[in-house]
């Protein structure tokens, strides 16, 4: 860092208008493509499908599980989401006296390809590991979030502000995986291109001869940067997408566990019950009435 002071006076800054500007658990601001997310406790895990886009934890802590791969999010670091992977998420460390703070962006992939027109992205790095900021992104981000407290700025400044904050991410250890996201003929771009038609035919058998043709790989090739994507095979992720589609279900038709089971593409409900316990630690019913009563509290928070 070449002046720690003043980061840490950018984090404190940035702190102040998040606590100030969230409403609730999940806050969708005036900014295009930027939400905030605070709690003042600690959470259970929480399953849900984060989509492309970059975390920044502010204060608290999380800690995110992908496939087999677990992060940690610590205070002032972030991570690059680049296709749609299902988590379980859950916030470690949060009190009324320091709650958990993030802010959330989803990526404007047109921006990003339109910057690697300019500049290169580094490359490298663990594709599954959370980056601390540094002191330029830390202010980037500053100076988008203080646009909150100046709305009628925001339409002039927002768009210029949102691409140096996409250009020091390129620069940073996680720039490579917006390049390739950004490329239509990167890997990832072809990956999520398969992740997309998973997700619409969740409750159809999946073959990765057919999502290799999709993706335009060989066999081989498809099955290694999905498993990089997304730390799981396709059929793991297929699993955990039907079981999230289940629970979005059970809990509009409370009891109703077999047909569930059906809709989503199971041919056993008794299979479906199992997996269903595993993932979520509760059979199907009991789970469709904790999440019931729990409400606001069975949101994941960003």
């Amino acid at each position: 860092m070449r002046d720690a002071r003043a980061m840490s006076e950018a984090l404190r800054e940035l702190i102040d208008i998040a606590g100030r500007h969230a409403r609730g658990r999940r806050t969708a601001t005036a900014i295009p493509r930027v939400s905030i997310g605070r709690s003042e406790v600690t959470t259970a895990p929480v399953a849900g499908v984060w989509g492309s886009g970059i975390l920044f934890v502010l204060q608290g802590a999380k800690t995110v599980l992908i496939g087999d791969r677990a992060l940690r999010y610590n205070p002032a670091s972030y991570f690059i989401y680049t296709v749609e992977t299902p988590t379980i998420s859950q916030l470690v460390e949060a009190s009324v006296a320091r709650p958990y703070l993030a802010i959330g962006f989803t990526l404007d992939l047109q921006a990003v390809a339109a910057l690697l027109v300019e500049h290169e992205p580094a490359l490298g790095g663990d594709g599954f590991s959370t980056s601390p900021v540094n002191d330029d992104l830390l202010d980037a981000l500053r100076r988008i979030m203080r646009l909150l407290d100046r709305p009628a700025e925001i339409p002039v400044l927002a768009a210029a502000l949102e691409r140096e904050l996409l250009f020091r991410l390129l620069q940073g250890p996680q720039g490579g995986k917006l390049r390739q996201l950004a490329r239509a003929d990167g890997h990832l771009s072809r990956i999520g291109q398969a992740i997309a038609w998973i997700r619409t035919h969740c409750h159809q058998p999946i073959r990765v001869r057919n999502l290799a043709q999709i993706a335009h790989m060989s066999e081989a090739a498809f099955y290694r940067n999905f498993k990089a994507a997304t730390a799981m095979s396709p059929i793991q992720y297929q699993k955990q997408i039907r079981l999230l589609e289940a629970r979005h279900l059970l809990l509009a038709q409370p009891g109703n566990v077999a047909s569930v089971a059906f809709a989503v593409g199971y041919e056993s409900a008794s299979q479906f019950s199992r997996e269903y316990a595993r993932q979520f630690g509760a059979p199907p019913g009991r789970d469709a009435a904790r999440l019931s009563a729990a409400g606001e509290a069975a949101v994941e928070v960003i």
